[in-house]
């Protein structure tokens, strides 16, 4: 039996297979609504046969957006434009979709990618950014606006908020975007975190602010659904956040009722130097497993199916996550369920375009055409 397509039960929910869907944001959104450009989108992965479904970064805040397309969760018009692509998802598929919730910080009110990436200023339409500290991102960039005690309350509020809206709209699990140089990994790493009071200089302090979050997160959703992190187990910079300090943010989130930790890495500093290479971020998220035994999700550069099945089967993780390899190929779990002698589920309506060698991969009679 492929370990990459055994079961595995988070709380109340059990999923079918170890392949998750990394969150990947989109741009696409209109003020923080989905637009019929995440019901395609969405729709379309959702009938991949993977297990997991995580969407795009999902801003708690409009300040919280990364550029003025994210998407966001953060009031009654947000909440009511994702409930229809759900209500599509649910309709012909089970797979089990997760918010990934999340905060910008000092890398928000940026332009999309595609339109160059740059901080946007507030006489072009952007706005005022907040963060841990008043340290830019980049040289050459404003700084953005040290969090007050009132602004820490009004963010934590915030993820506690979209929690309950995730939970109105049904969604399995939520996973908190630690991660990727956006607000709460801002607080961890000292590359961002200059704060001299209860939530800076001391690794204790610096970890305060996202554990706080994660509770509240924790809290407000209910305890029968899984919430998890991504976390950016290395800055790649020397005097950085490093996987040390990651084994003991994750030990206190096992602590405080974590159900997987999502092992990312960089994006607190352009001065980052990442040895690109496939699964290189593997090692960050076997180091993670192995010193606390918590669920992880191993990501990045993992392509080939023989090379996930590798991951489960050994143990490195217990998941593993695609992003580009699935955008390129959104039947990548087909095709590694046919490569490892599995099955996934699929819509009746794609029974009949199996190749004939591949005929038991949906577990189904195949049928054909009149």
């Amino acid at each position: 039996m492929s370990a990459l397509f055994s079961p595995f039960t988070l709380r109340g929910v059990t999923v079918p297979n170890r392949i998750v869907i990394s969150p990947m944001c989109q741009y696409s959104a209109d003020e923080g609504r989905a637009t019929a450009w995440h019901m395609m989108h969405l729709g379309s992965l959702s009938l991949s046969g993977a297990g997991i479904l995580c969407l795009e970064a999902t801003a708690v805040e409009p300040d919280g957006r990364i550029t003025p397309r994210d998407l966001g969760l953060w009031d009654d018009a947000t909440e009511a434009a994702l409930k229809p692509v759900l209500a599509a998802i649910r309709r012909h598929s089970d797979i089990a979709v997760v918010v990934q919730l999340a905060h910008a910080g000092r890398k928000a009110s940026s332009d999309v990618p595609w339109d160059g990436g740059q901080l946007i200023p507030p006489s072009r339409g952007g706005w005022e950014t907040h963060a841990p500290s008043a340290v830019p991102h980049k040289d050459g960039e404003a700084a953005p606006a040290a969090l007050d005690d009132a602004g820490l309350a009004r963010i934590r509020d915030a993820f506690a908020a979209s929690a309950r809206r995730a939970e109105r709209l049904g969604f399995e699990g939520i996973e908190v975007h630690a991660a990727h140089g956006y607000l709460l990994h801002q607080f961890l790493s000292p590359i961002a975190n200059r704060r001299t009071d209860a939530y800076g200089g001391s690794l204790e302090n610096r970890m305060r602010f996202p554990l706080e979050v994660f509770e509240a997160v924790r809290t407000a959703f209910p305890a029968e659904k899984p919430v998890g992190v991504r976390v950016s187990a290395t800055d790649w910079v020397e005097g950085g956040w490093d996987i040390e300090q990651t084994v003991v943010f994750a030990q206190e989130l096992k602590a405080r009722g974590v159900d997987w930790i999502d092992v990312s890495s960089g994006g607190v500093s352009p001065k980052q130097a990442i040895p690109f290479g496939p699964g290189y971020q593997l090692p960050l998220a076997e180091a993670v497993k192995k010193a606390t035994g918590v669920n992880t999700i191993a990501v990045g550069l993992i392509t080939e199916a023989r090379q996930a099945e590798e991951i489960v089967a050994g143990g490195a993780a217990d998941f593993v996550a695609l992003a580009r390899a699935m955008l390129y190929d959104p039947r990548w779990p087909w095709h590694a369920a046919a490569e490892l002698g599995a099955t996934v589920s699929a819509p009746p309506q794609y029974w009949r375009s199996l190749p004939s060698q591949h005929k038991a991969l949906f577990g189904e009679t195949v049928i054909g055409t009149r």
